[in-house]
């Protein structure tokens, strides 16, 4: 089992910046992928970005691009989203996720792809 719990959300104008954090216990962290995604009121839950056990590939969805960073400190067992030049459309609840069933520095994109799921933490972005 896996416990993560996400911090670092809040409200910003379009255009600032917010870092989320998960921390993670339970089991050693460097053994597993991580991921952030988000899930907007009526919508899917969209991945955002991913970065392998190992913290040497990342991956981006194309809305975040240039503007989100995923970084780990295995050391501190987190996972961090940096968020910058926010805009209103990045409004949504954010989940931090970890996946087991990668293969070496495989990314997954897709929800049920990961195994264990943090409670979320709020971003709201005002125009």
């Amino acid at each position: 089992q896996v416990h993560l719990v996400e911090s670092g959300g809040g409200s910003e104008q379009a255009g600032g910046s917010l870092r989320l954090s998960c921390t993670a216990s339970g089991r050693t962290f460097s053994n597993y992928a991580m991921g952030w995604f988000r899930q907007a009121p009526g919508k899917e839950r969209d991945f955002v970005a991913g970065i392998s056990y190992s913290g040497r590939s990342t991956d981006y969805a194309n809305s975040v691009k240039g503007r989100f960073t995923i970084s780990r400190d295995n050391g501190k067992n987190t996972v961090y989203l940096q968020m910058n030049s926010l805009k209103p459309e990045d409004t949504a609840v954010y989940y931090c996720a970890a996946d087991f069933r990668f293969v070496l520095e495989t990314i997954h994109v897709i929800p049920g792809q990961y195994d264990f799921w943090g409670q979320g933490t709020q971003v709201t972005v005002s125009s």
